[in-house]
């Protein structure tokens, strides 16, 4: 039950993502009252500069998937090779791999993010540049699960038989390790997603994340605090975006947890 809510809930989202170009600009703001509550005209209110909260709100959904799927190839690129190469090499180069992801990995990501999105927000360089931020903490969690799965999986009879009629190295880890490793790293991807639009979300509400003219949800939360010292009950600038955000990270955790159990169980009753 719980793993179709999770399902129903990322492929709202996938949809609202697709969606969103068709729905209008979540930038436009020269008709729109501000303030505005919500109404049949505007289903979620306008915020403070006028923009529709609906229409944002939905094409939020499409800039954390961006940065969300950015992020998770540069972690898989860096992280997957990295991980198989120092597992199955061993020696000198897998100290030192694991002595550069362990004290990557003891610093908190958020700080990562913020640091390197500092240093990129001064080059304008937008979604890339938060992917990168992301990545950046999500690269030693890749690198430690693969490794460790190659030490075990270098020593099973397949692996030292292909060694000894003559396979390459490549072939080895392409063809008899990674076609074992590859399955476990989609639980690990819906962990770190939600972790990453969480993450996203504060690099927003820092005014770290993506250029303000993209509708994120870090970034509206922010924009809604401006109001909060007027003590009017302006809830809905905040509570959409929020919303949005806390149901699509509960879609991709739910997601995790249930095919990770199901997957134990599968390899359990194998």
């Amino acid at each position: 039950m719980l793993l179709r809510w999770g399902i129903g809930l990322t492929a709202l989202f996938v949809i609202m993502a697709i969606a969103s170009p068709w729905l209008g600009d979540p930038n436009e703001f020269l008709s729109n009252p501000v303030h505005s509550p919500p109404s049949w005209r505007y289903w979620f209110g306008t915020d403070q500069q006028g923009h529709d909260v609906f229409l944002r709100t939905v094409a939020g959904a499409g800039v954390a998937w961006q940065v969300v799927l950015t992020s998770t190839v540069f972690s898989l690129g860096m992280g997957v090779p990295l991980g198989m190469i120092s597992g199955y090499w061993g020696g000198w180069l897998d100290r030192l791999l694991v002595f550069v992801m362990d004290a990557l990995y003891t610093v908190p990501s958020l700080l990562i993010a913020i640091a390197i999105a500092f240093v990129g927000n001064a080059n304008n360089t937008g979604i890339l540049n938060a992917a990168i931020a992301l990545s950046a903490g999500y690269i030693p969690q890749y690198f430690r699960l693969v490794r460790n799965q190659t030490l075990t999986l270098k020593t099973e009879l397949y692996v030292e038989a292909a060694q000894a009629m003559g396979a390459d190295t490549k072939t080895i880890l392409v063809r008899y390790i990674g076609s074992n490793i590859w399955q476990n790293l989609p639980i690990l991807f819906s962990l770190n997603a939600g972790d990453a639009i969480l993450t996203l979300a504060g690099l927003g509400f820092l005014g770290l994340g993506v250029p303000p003219e993209l509708p994120e949800w870090g970034h509206d939360l922010k924009q809604s605090l401006d109001v909060l010292s007027t003590g009017e009950p302006i809830w809905w600038t905040a509570f959409f975006p929020g919303m949005a955000m806390t149901l699509m990270v509960t879609g991709l955790s739910l997601l995790a947890e249930e095919y990770g159990g199901s997957f134990y169980n599968g390899l359990k009753k194998s």
